[in-house]
């Protein structure tokens, strides 16, 4: 098939090390070593907390697609220039828009060789790795793989939802725990799983809810669909009891994520933009939902709706060139979504106080490229894939002029880098291709000096 057209706290200091270790003075020695004893018993603890991973479990991060990960320490607008690739995952043909999710110290990730690979997080104490298993299904994998509740979930151009084992099935190959059929192909439609419910979207115009439990059966009929009018390319978002969708039909859908029990639900609203809605999936963050248009605008709608069943948007914001495959990143007040131009478009999430808002500031690269794909942004630093080959990094906070470029810059050897970034645990995971080997296909593993974190 060708291309497609276009958490851990802050933890507080123990107890023992808020007050003043007593004088020595006349105490017996046995007390003071206790007391020190009493202090150093909860390091263990902390150093086991503090070093809890964080899991990046789905396409853009979390069920609303922020792409947002609030808990990365590691990498920062400082140190982010030392990143050089740590190794290389092996994959049978090319990636092209499946992202990575990393769980467990497994990271997941599509290829169009209609193949899931699981590769160890860590690596493999080399410059290229074989995966722990791989998943077979019968066609090209676009979509993202989402883990949730020891299941790895992921759709195929074969008309089907594949839900795995997380953990592998101890063999290099594994069978699927079952499959959800749906009438047409999944594209660059990831699954999102939430409240027990699985949603995907499909070429056939319809958004997909599967139990996530599957069904007993090798093969499972959704709980409900929903209707559009063109085909689903996008990645479902869930919040507050909603599921929001785009389509080709240059509308935004809300669904009632409960269904409406019967086999097909009508939406609760729908919110019309000037352009197709292609791979830009909607983001839901603080009561608005964000979403591209291929007419160069980003809409942003009230999440609650209007009372209507058509809703005007919030307001817009025009970009430098259309956007197909980028979505909407949300971050301490601002909105990142890429272009077809080459531009990382940059906007105030709460508008500007008219109708039609201009970006803020715009991200550019000195080798001109398209970016399909979608921002992730961690600890003041803002991810994305261009198709000039490069995976960049630009300070979230821009950088004090109407255009920035990139703080650094990231190889890979495919020209399109469609794959979106997952940045955690002082790791950059993006999929890409080397298109001159025998196994082209490659998850890109980025961490400071190329060492382990």
């Amino acid at each position: 098939m060708p291309r497609p057209h276009h958490p851990i706290d802050r933890l507080p200091l123990p107890r023992a090390f808020q007050v003043r270790l007593p004088r020595l003075g006349r105490r017996p020695l046995a007390l003071v070593l206790a007391l020190l004893a009493a202090a150093l018993a909860v390091l263990p603890s902390l150093s086991a907390r503090a070093a809890t991973p964080v899991s990046w479990r789905r396409f853009h991060f979390d069920n609303q697609l922020t792409g947002f990960n609030p808990f990365e320490t590691t990498l920062t607008s400082s140190n982010v220039t030392r990143l050089n690739v740590a190794w290389q995952g092996l994959m049978g043909a090319l990636v092209d828009f499946s992202s990575p999710a990393v769980v467990n110290g497994v990271v997941y990730i599509g290829s169009t060789d209609g193949k899931l690979y699981a590769f160890n997080a860590a690596g493999c104490g080399g410059q290229l790795c074989n995966p722990l298993w791989t998943g077979q299904t019968g066609n090209s994998i676009y979509s993202s793989p989402a883990v949730a509740n020891g299941v790895v979930y992921v759709g195929s151009s074969d008309h089907k939802l594949y839900a795995f084992p997380a953990a592998g099935c101890g063999q290099p190959t594994c069978a699927p725990l079952w499959t959800g059929a749906t009438q047409a192909s999944i594209l660059e439609s990831s699954p999102t799983v939430a409240n027990g419910v699985v949603y995907v979207g499909s070429f056939d115009s319809r958004l997909y809810a599967f139990p996530a439990a599957g069904c007993g059966a090798p093969t499972c009929a959704p709980l409900w669909t929903g209707k559009t009018g063109s085909h689903v390319e996008t990645t479902p978002s869930v919040a507050n009891g909603v599921v929001y969708v785009g389509s080709n039909d240059s509308k935004l859908y809300a669904f009632n994520a409960a269904g409406c029990g019967a086999a097909q639900c009508q939406p609760l609203w729908t919110g019309k933009t000037g352009g197709a809605i292609f791979e830009s999936s909607p983001t839901a963050a603080n009561g608005v939902v964000y979403v591209g248009s291929f007419d160069k605008k980003l809409y942003a709608f009230s999440a609650a709706g209007c009372g209507a069943a058509t809703c005007a948007p919030l307001w817009t914001g025009l970009a430098t060139d259309f956007i197909t495959g980028s979505t909407p990143a949300v971050a301490n007040g601002r909105v990142f979504v890429g272009d077809d131009g080459g531009a990382l478009n940059v906007f105030n999430a709460a508008g500007c106080g008219q109708p039609t808002c201009q970006p803020v500031w715009v991200g550019r690269s000195s080798v001109v490229g398209g970016v399909e794909s979608s921002p992730a942004v961690a600890n003041g630093v803002v991810y994305v894939g261009r198709n000039n080959k490069t995976v960049a990094a630009y300070n979230a906070a821009g950088c004090g002029r109407s255009q920035c470029f990139p703080l650094w810059e990231g190889l890979t050897d495919d020209p399109i880098v469609s794959s979106s970034p997952a940045v955690v645990n002082g790791t950059l995971y993006v999929g890409s291709a080397n298109e001159l080997q025998p196994q082209p296909g490659r998850l890109y593993v980025f961490t400071l000096n190329g060492q382990a974190p």
